[in-house]
């Protein structure tokens, strides 16, 4: 697939999104991101007791309450750089991926990261700490987040991937030595809120258009020790793009509790969502997550990532990889702070199989 159309569609894209943000802000100057059952959970967590999180209960109320006034009543407050003091945060979800974006652990939520209220034009900066042990494998990842307008969200990702086995079989197998350990992926994130959830009175879910860029350090170095051989497999980039569309709706009550589904497509050259490099062609992939709220501060998640294989395999030292599927639970600690234990099964990773994998992550929201 050629970038020129995705980037005719990402550019049409953006302008919807500048687009639904004028009109958004001529109809109503504060329109909540999420579903007002999930509004609703602000008002429980800790400090529920003062007069500002009453405030949230009220609003929440009134965002569901048939005898809202008109939205043509509302008058827009006036712009500002940062939250106002009276500002009432939400719960702290969605939680950061392992790339640097708002989601679950592997897979994106199309709600963004702690937006603020729609009058500012930054919400509060979000960091996460993240470890996967798979086996032989395993990941340490770090993610910063900052959304703007309440519409875009602006991100960072690094994260290290131990290659485990992978050198001494590599060694052992050609007597080549590959020259690391490790590499690291930097992922630099855009996502954009093109349709918020339940907009024009209409059962709509929030829909989001994202980028990323990866670039890939150490990979490169692996395949000049090995003679350019990924090259030759199919992997000769150090970088590359991922452009995904993803759609998330709440329903409010399901057996008496909130259930968030999610669906996405993604464009993507990654090889191990890019850790072992980057192809020469796009290919689609589907992605999604379901996420069960419990009770107000508990919620069981689970997600699918499929995975394309566009390479050559390597004998058995890179094998084709298999699609990723997580079951977690996600603590929310307080307004600021959320936890999360999760297990994996990854499938295939390079030279062996990971089917017993585990992930810790840490989020806090300021």
């Amino acid at each position: 697939m050629h970038l020129r159309p995705i980037s005719f569609m990402l550019a049409l894209a953006v302008a919807s999104a500048l687009t639904t943000v004028v009109v958004a802000s001529e109809l109503n100057g504060q329109v909540a991101q999420f579903d007002p059952e999930i509004v609703r959970l602000a008002a429980a967590l800790p400090d529920a007791s003062s007069p500002a999180a009453q405030s949230a209960k009220t609003s929440a109320a009134d965002v569901a309450s048939p005898t809202t006034p008109a939205v043509a009543e509302t008058k827009a407050p006036a712009l500002t750089f940062f939250p106002s003091s009276d500002y009432v945060k939400g719960p702290p979800l969605p939680l950061h991926t392992i790339e640097g974006t708002g989601g679950v652990v592997i897979t994106p939520l199309a709600y963004l990261v702690n937006p603020g209220p729609k009058n500012s034009i930054f919400g509060e900066p979000a960091a996460s700490f993240t470890y996967v042990g798979a086996g032989e494998k395993n990941i340490q990842a770090l993610g910063l987040t900052e959304t703007l307008f309440g519409r875009i969200e602006l991100g960072y990702g690094l994260s290290r991937f131990g290659l485990g086995s992978l050198p001494d079989a590599v060694h052992q197998a050609t007597g080549i030595n590959i020259g690391r350990s490790d590499v690291y992926l930097h992922s630099l994130n855009a996502r954009f809120l093109l349709v918020e959830e339940n907009s024009y009175n209409l059962p709509l879910p929030a829909i989001t258009a994202g980028v990323q860029y990866k670039i890939n350090e150490g990979i490169g170095t692996i395949n000049n020790n090995l003679g350019g051989l990924l090259t030759k497999k199919g992997l000769g980039h150090t970088s590359g793009e991922d452009y995904t569309l993803t759609a998330s709706k709440t329903f409010g009550n399901v057996l008496g509790r909130p259930l968030i589904v999610t669906a996405g497509l993604r464009e993507s050259k990654a090889a191990q969502i890019g850790y072992l490099g980057f192809g020469n062609d796009y290919n689609p992939s589907f992605e999604g997550n379901v996420v069960y709220l419990i009770t107000d501060w508990l919620a069981l998640a689970y997600e699918f990532r499929q995975k394309i294989n566009d390479y050559q395999n390597v004998g058995t030292l890179v094998q084709k990889e298999d699609s990723w599927q997580t079951v977690g639970l996600g603590f929310v600690i307080n307004k600021h702070l959320t936890a999360t234990v999760g297990w994996g099964h990854f499938g295939r990773v390079l030279d062996t199989v990971e089917d017993a994998g585990y992930a810790v992550s840490l989020k806090y929201e300021f």
